[in-house]
Parts: C-alpha cells; structure tokens; sequence
C-alpha cells in the first residue's frame, strides 16, 4: 500500500516554501529533511524543547506538530537566527557566560527567548521562567542561561533610551 503524498506550503524564515510530505510527517522531521538540521530531535514528546520553532510569534515544539499544521503559517528556526560572524544578542550572550557546553539544547533555548522577547514588553522574572519552561538542559544547570538570557533582555530593554534624544525640546 502506497503512503499519501501532499503538498504544504508555508514561510520559512521569510521565504514562502512549499515541501512534499506525508500525512503523518511531523513538522521537525520535515525541517531536518530538508536541510534545516538546527531544529534538533530530543524527546519527541514536547518536554525538552530541543525542536523548538516560532510559528506564528509563538513558541511551539516541532515533535507535536505534524507537517500539515503549517500550512499558511510563518515559521523560523534557529537558521533565521544571526551568523557566525554576526550572533544575535542573545547567542552572544550565552557564549559569553559559558552557557553553551554540548550545545544541543542552545537552539531550542534561543527560539523560546526570541519568543519571549519579541512576544514580551516588561519582561519580569516571573515571566521569562514562564516562557523558558520545558527547555531542558543537561549540563549547565541553566545558571549561566539564565545570565546571558538575563542580560539579553536588559540590553533590549535599555535600547530605547539609547535611541531617545537627549536634553530638552527642540
């Protein structure tokens, strides 16, 4: 019996792709077929958040999501993040606090702190826990993620002042 074959079309860190799949095939095992090998296999039952991806300005794991599920939407992976040459704040961040030892989990943890940080004004404690929960890591004791993920937002949220002209009217 021959497997189903269909089409899916969504935007993939800002370009709109369409991919073959099947009907049972989960959004993270399209992604690595397809080249995007940032997104990492962990549980493939949504607890570690090795496989986490922003789909719609949201968080989301791929293990859950079968393929099928994003069609019309607009989804990024660690890919769309910042080069080698050029990281973004928050990978520059946790290479500066020696947060990234084995790496593995690394790409989940940035795509989850982009959420919160694009998704987030006043981003308390409180809140940045909230939306890190369910990145596992196994060798820091996330000490050194919470730093640079700490420092990371504190940089984002002094920018506008920076911006801000200075002195009186004019």
């Amino acid at each position: 019996m021959k497997t189903a074959v269909n089409t899916v079309s969504f935007t993939l860190n800002g370009e709109k792709k369409t991919f073959s799949t099947r009907p049972d095939e989960k959004l993270l095992d399209l992604l690595r077929r397809e080249g995007y090998k940032g997104t990492k296999y962990g549980c493939g039952q949504g607890t570690c958040g090795a496989c986490t991806v922003i789909m719609d300005g949201r968080a989301v794991y791929a293990c859950l999501l079968y393929a099928m599920q994003a069609e019309g939407r607009k989804v990024r992976t660690i890919e769309s993040m910042g080069t080698h040459d050029k990281p973004a704040p928050i990978q520059q961040e946790l290479v500066a606090a020696g947060a990234v030892q084995c790496g593995y989990c690394i790409p989940g943890i940035i795509m989850s702190a982009t959420a919160l940080m694009e998704a987030e004004k006043d981003i308390t404690d409180e809140v940045a826990r909230e939306y890190m929960d369910g990145n596992l890591c196994r060798c820091t004791g996330y000490e050194k993620i919470w730093v640079a993920l700490r420092k990371t937002i504190d940089r984002a949220a002094a920018e506008p002042a920076k911006k801000a002209p200075k002195g009186g009217k004019k």
